[in-house]
């Protein structure tokens, strides 16, 4: 049986399967990256509830495994050389799991860096402009009297929409006819953003035609409908 006891998160969080790939995670934007991508190449897993409402990422031994204190976070015992590898930030985790398993990742260097590309801007661009009018218009800072704030990344998050409505124009997925890691990047943030953001009509949602489409054909694949909700929050 593989030893796992070497990584401290394992005192908080045991591994029942130590011989499979740990998923420290919640079905936040971010979190679901992981679990979908989990869910299509199709590898066993074990997942881990990570409750950060009540802080759990600020543990000593959860900040052993990310020192950023965010899910998700994964532990594979076969890592490369055969060796457990701990990963953290969701780009990297996508990266790794397409590269090991040799799916959802073009072959052709061109494509991959183009797919890479689309990865980087949801992590540089949507998640942190989503996630701020999120914010600003579904919790606390919906209250602030001053609503600049919330114009202000909504207008952002507008803009990368269209950017977004403009590549899948004429196209099923973001790099064509196949399902990428840059799919899977960012239809948690997408869905999020009109479903539990409740934003659609800040960033004008219902204007668009083929990001809806890409959104409905993307969680009619089996594997994005369960990640979507893995690990169950309790």
């Amino acid at each position: 049986m593989t030893d796992l006891s070497a990584f401290p998160i394992t005192r908080q969080y045991p591994a029942a399967h130590p011989d499979r790939l740990q998923l420290y995670s919640l079905p936040t934007p971010n979190g679901v990256k992981a679990s979908i991508m989990l869910e299509e190449i199709g590898i066993p897993y074990e997942v881990h509830l990570v409750d950060i409402m009540k802080n759990e990422t600020w543990t000593p031994d959860y900040l052993s495994l990310n020192p950023n204190g965010k899910i998700p976070a994964i532990l594979d015992p076969d890592g490369p050389g055969g060796k457990p590898l701990a990963l953290w930030e969701s780009g990297a985790i996508l990266t790794y799991l397409a590269d090991k398993t040799g799916k959802l990742m073009p072959t052709d260097p061109a494509a991959r860096y183009e797919t890479l590309q689309w990865v980087f801007w949801q992590m540089a661009a949507v998640g942190p402009m989503f996630g701020q009018l999120g914010f600003f218009h579904k919790f606390a800072g919906r209250a602030y009297e001053d609503k600049r704030p919330r114009d202000r990344y909504a207008a952002e998050s507008k803009r990368l929409l269209g950017v977004l409505e403009a590549r899948l124009s004429d196209r099923d997925f973001i790099m064509g006819e196949d399902f990428t890691i840059a799919d899977v990047s960012l239809i948690g943030w997408v869905k999020n953003l009109i479903d539990f953001y409740e934003a659609g009509d800040l960033v004008d949602y219902g204007s668009l035609t083929a990001v809806p489409a890409w959104v409905a054909r993307c969680i009619a694949r089996p594997a994005v409908a369960r990640g979507l909700t893995i690990p169950a929050r309790p």
